[in-house]
Parts: structure tokens; C-alpha cells; sequence
């Protein structure tokens, strides 16, 4: 029962040499922000575009420190109002196959708020796979030992948003376990159908880049009602906190500088969250 990487030769390299070569490249210009860094949020968007970004991400990821990986992502092709599952025992990679936590996953399953997802739902999805050849290629020397729990999150309301969180919380806060938050920030642009753009005294990707900056800002808060107007995936995760975290903006590009209304673009940020002594 395998998850085939279905995006691998489109939204980045399906030649491994290739593609640890450039996660490697990536990898060795990020700076770690410190050693107890527990969870990130990185985008997930073809590698071309946002993999730079992902590396100031997955330097903060040290394996020898983890059992397993949960991977929170949003679900782009399918409607859902629930959060979904995997039933898939191993997760493929050009760089290196991961195995799925089939225990945690029966686990959290058995609460009845998680939904089985399909094998073609599952290989339809960007999210949760443009996370898996990172991951690979920073346990690489770990691979065997390292399993992830991959979440499929749907269209949630205030309050599944809070118990998911809640759900979470216990594993959240469980030394064995990295999270990683898929998510990307501002889609700008007519055929995303989001063109707003009211401080016209600045060019419209400095605009995009306010904006950006000020949802980076109400993340770092950790206040999940404060951010009720942003990502619901996000407010999962900051529902999830059980603890004192110091949560820092660590990296923040564009896919393209936007200067015409006619322009579009995608922003990816990366925020880490480390858990205070």
C-alpha cells in the first residue's frame, strides 16, 4: 500500500540525483534558528517556486531528536469538512520512501472526527507531498527510524477547528514528535480572485508583502481567535499549543514582484516554533 509520489517530474526533479543535489544546494545557504525548534510552517508550492523558502524550514528539522513527523495540509481537491487520514503504509519519494505512524493514525482515527482517505485523494494532494523529499533528505542517515502522520484538513468550522487543536495538543506537545504546518500566504492576483490593494502610495507587491508581514505578525502572537480571519490550518495549529511557545518569522519571498494589476503572485513564508525552557 504505497503513495505514489504522483508530483515528482512536474512540481519538482523525479531524478534523485537531481533533486538532492538541489534540496542540498538549498539547504546549505539556511541558517538553523536554534536546536529546539518543534514545529515549522512551510509552503508547498512547486519547488521551482518555494523551495528556497522550504530549506529555511527543513534546517530546523534534526532528526536524531524525533520518531515521527505529522504533516498538516490543506485539502485542495477535494471538499471535506472534517480533517482525513491516510490508510497508505509508505509514502513515496524519488529520494528515499517514508513510512506512515499506522498506530498514531488508527489512533486519532478512532476518536471518530477523522474521515479514511482514499489512495487516489491522497495522490491528488500537493500539500502533504511537496513536504516528503525534504523530510527525506534531512533524515536521510535517519530514514528508517523516522515515521510520519500525514493530516488531510478540510473546510472547518471555528469550533472543529478548536477540537482538532485540542485533538493534537497531547502529541503537540510530545518530545518524540515535529510538526510541520503546510501552507502558503497571499495569493494575489485576478485569477486567484483576490486583487485588494488599498495603500497605493507603495507598488502592489510591497502591498502583498504588508499584508503578509501582518497575518506573520498575528501567528507570532499564538492567538488562535486573533487569526480567526486567516488559514484554518494555521488555527489548528495554534489551537494546538499546550504550552508556551516563542513562535519567530524566519523567511518570507514571492513567487513574482507584482507592479501591474494584471500581475499575480504567491507568497511563501516560513515561521518556527520553539518551546521556551
Amino acid at each position: 500500500m504505497i503513495r505514489n509520489c504522483s508530483h515528482a517530474g512536474t512540481w519538482y526533479f523525479d531524478n534523485a540525483s537531481r533533486l538532492e543535489k538541489q534540496l542540498s544546494d538549498w539547504l546549505k545557504v539556511a541558517k538553523r534558528l536554534n536546536s529546539n525548534v518543534k514545529s515549522v510552517i512551510a509552503p508547498h508550492a512547486g519547488y521551482t517556486y518555494s523551495g528556497r523558502t522550504a530549506s529555511h524550514a527543513y534546517i530546523n528539522l534534526v532528526p536524531e531528536k524525533f520518531k515521527r513527523v505529522f504533516i498538516l495540509g490543506p485539502s485542495h481537491h477535494v471538499y471535506m469538512k472534517t480533517c482525513g487520514l491516510t490508510k497508505l503504509d509508505t509514502w513515496e519519494t524519488p529520494i528515499g520512501n517514508l513510512k506512515v505512524d499506522r498506530e498514531i493514525s488508527d489512533t486519532l482515527y478512532n476518536t471518530g472526527d477523522f474521515v479514511w482517505n482514499s489512495k487516489s485523494v491522497d495522490e491528488d494532494e500537493h500539500s502533504l507531498e511537496m513536504q516528503l523529499p525534504y523530510i527525506a533528505k534531512v533524515a536521510e542517515n535517519k530514514l528508517s527510524d523516522l515515521k510520519i502522520v500525514p493530516i488531510m484538513v478540510g473546510n472547518l468550522s471555528l469550533n472543529l477547528e478548536e477540537k482538532y487543536g485540542k485533538i493534537l495538543a497531547p502529541y503537540f506537545d510530545d518530545p518524540d514528535n515535529f510538526f510541520v504546518i503546510s501552507s502558503d500566504f497571499c495569493h494575489w492576483g485576478e485569477r486567484f480572485g483576490y486583487t485588494k490593494y488599498e495603500n497605493q502610495q507603495v507598488p502592489i507587491y510591497q502591498y502583498i508583502e504588508e499584508l503578509d508581514k501582518q497575518a506573520m505578525s498575528i501567528i507570532e502572537t499564538g492567538d488562535p481567535v486573533q487569526f480567526d480571519k486567516y488559514l484554518k490550518i494555521l488555527k489548528i495549529h495554534l489551537w494546538s499549543l499546550p504550552n508556551r511557545y516563542d513562535i519567530s518569522s524566519v523567511h518570507y519571498e514571492q513567487s513574482s514582484k507584482v507592479v501591474q494589476p494584471r500581475d499575480s503572485s504567491v507568497s511563501y513564508a516560513v515561521l518556527a516554533f520553539t518551546k521556551l525552557d
